[in-house]
């Protein structure tokens, strides 16, 4: 287990490279989720541009439910895996309506954050990754959201197990991240991901966690 020295001593080094991230403006949470779901294995920029896209083709999220597949999926083609993507966003919005009667997800920002997790996760596509991205930046709630880079930089750094599961890596960091270091962490670990981590040939010498990575160390 790493402790918390060592934990923060990695937090407070990122923190010095790129500083601490703020949110200027705080999406609705069923805005968070849809824009989470766009932007699974895909890149920022096809996500923006297929979520802009969907903006402008329907006006609201109902009109998005009761729309036909074929719609959205065109909607959406910029994003990539528009197929199944347009699946499930149709049937999250269809079951939410279901469910609540309507499609505002508001209270999931009242809720204890574990409970509004499961809530999340019982719709198909929304796993751990897409739920704690929509608890954390559009509720503010304490969750730290692994993505693909902070699974990768923190198995370098023997966080987790190499051959951690992305479950296993969200419950273990879960209990290593400190509350208030939540964004913080999330965000940098990310830019050190896409600018130095990378998964193939990663800048070691230039890494600011070199002197803290036993990936770094056997590299260098």
């Amino acid at each position: 287990m790493v402790g918390p020295r060592r934990v923060m001593a990695v937090l407070e080094a990122l923190e010095a490279a790129y500083g601490r991230p703020t949110i200027a403006r705080r999406r609705p949470p069923l805005d968070e989720l849809i824009l989470t779901i766009l932007s699974q294995n895909t890149s920022d920029t096809n996500r923006d541009r297929a979520w802009r896209s969907l903006r402008r083709a329907f006006p609201s999220w109902e009109a998005v439910r009761k729309a036909p597949r074929a719609r959205i999926e065109a909607a959406i083609r910029a994003g990539g895996l528009a197929r199944i993507k347009s699946r499930v966003i149709r049937e999250l919005l269809r079951s939410v309506h279901a469910q609540l009667g309507g499609l505002d997800l508001a209270f999931l920002c009242s809720l204890p954050k574990d409970e509004a997790s499961a809530w999340l996760r019982q719709f198909r596509g929304v796993g751990d990754k897409t739920a704690a991205c929509v608890l954390l930046f559009s509720c503010a709630l304490p969750v730290f959201p692994v993505d693909t880079h902070i699974h990768r930089i923190t198995r370098r750094l023997g966080w987790i197990r190499r051959d951690a599961t992305a479950a296993e890596a969200h419950r273990v960091l879960a209990g290593m991240i400190p509350p208030d270091r939540c964004l913080t962490a999330h965000v940098n670990f990310i830019t050190l991901g896409r600018q130095v981590c990378r998964p193939q040939r990663p800048r070691c010498t230039s890494c600011p966690l070199r002197r803290r990575c036993p990936h770094a160390a056997a590299a260098i």
